[in-house]
C-alpha cells in the first residue's frame, strides 16, 4: 500500500480553490458589476468529459450547467456567485487571466485539470490542455508543475504540457488519484508498463 502524499487530491475535503485546476486549462472566470460576484466557465474539448466534471465541480459547492456555446461546442458554467471572487481576484489581473505568484499546484487542482483537459498521449506520457487564449499562463504552470514533481515540457506550440518519464508519470498518478466516477478511464493518468523518458 501507497503513503498518501500531502498534496494529493484525496489528502483533503474538496473545496472552491480547487476550481484553479480549470483555470490552470481553457476555464475562465470572470468578475460581475462591483465585482462582487464571479463567474467560471470552461469549453469542453469533449462532450462527454461534462457529467464527471460537474460532478467534481459539484463535491466542492459550486454546481456547473451545461451550455451550448454559439460554436456548438459544450461549455459547463457557473451562476454568478459570491464565493466565486475569491478565485477571480486571485487568477486575473484586470480582465487578463493569470496565474497566482508562487501558486502550489496540488492534487486536487490537478485532478481538476485532468478531468477538463488530460488525456494520455501514444509515447505513454500524459497531455493536459493549456489555454491558448492564455499564453501568459504557460510559463508559470511549468513552474507549478515542476515545483509539484512532474516536470513537463510545453508541446503543440504551447498547447498542452507534457508529463513523460516514469517517475513523473508516477507522481502525476499518485496525485490524481484514482479515476472520478463518471469519467472516461481512457483519458485517466495511468502508469505504463514503460513511459516514455
Amino acid at each position: 500500500m501507497s503513503q498518501l502524499s500531502l498534496f494529493s487530491a484525496d489528502a483533503r475535503p474538496p473545496r472552491v480553490s480547487d476550481l484553479a485546476g480549470l483555470l490552470c486549462g481553457p476555464g475562465q472566470i470572470v468578475r460581475f458589476g462591483a465585482g462582487d460576484q464571479a463567474r467560471l466557465s470552461i469549453v469542453l474539448p469533449d462532450p462527454a468529459r461534462a457529467p464527471a466534471l460537474a460532478a467534481a465541480c459539484a463535491a466542492t459547492g459550486i454546481r456547473m450547467e451545461a451550455v451550448r456555446t454559439e460554436s456548438g461546442a459544450t461549455a459547463l458554467r457557473s451562476a454568478f456567485r459570491c464565493d466565486l471572487v475569491g478565485l477571480a481576484r486571485a487568477w486575473t489581473h484586470g480582465a487578463v487571466k493569470t496565474v497566482p505568484a508562487g501558486w502550489q499546484l496540488d492534487g486536487a487542482a490537478l485532478r481538476l485539470w485532468a478531468l477538463a483537459a488530460g488525456q494520455p498521449d501514444e509515447r505513454g506520457g500524459y497531455l493536459l490542455g493549456l489555454d491558448p487564449h492564455a499564453p501568459e499562463t504557460h510559463l508559470p504552470l511549468v513552474a507549478a508543475a515542476t515545483r509539484a514533481g512532474i516536470s513537463p515540457a510545453r508541446v503543440g506550440s504551447g498547447q498542452a504540457l507534457r508529463i513523460s518519464g516514469t517517475r513523473r508519470v508516477q507522481r502525476l498518478v499518485e496525485l490524481v488519484g484514482p479515476v472520478p466516477a463518471r469519467a472516461d478511464t481512457a483519458d485517466w493518468p495511468r502508469c505504463w508498463g514503460r513511459a516514455a523518458s
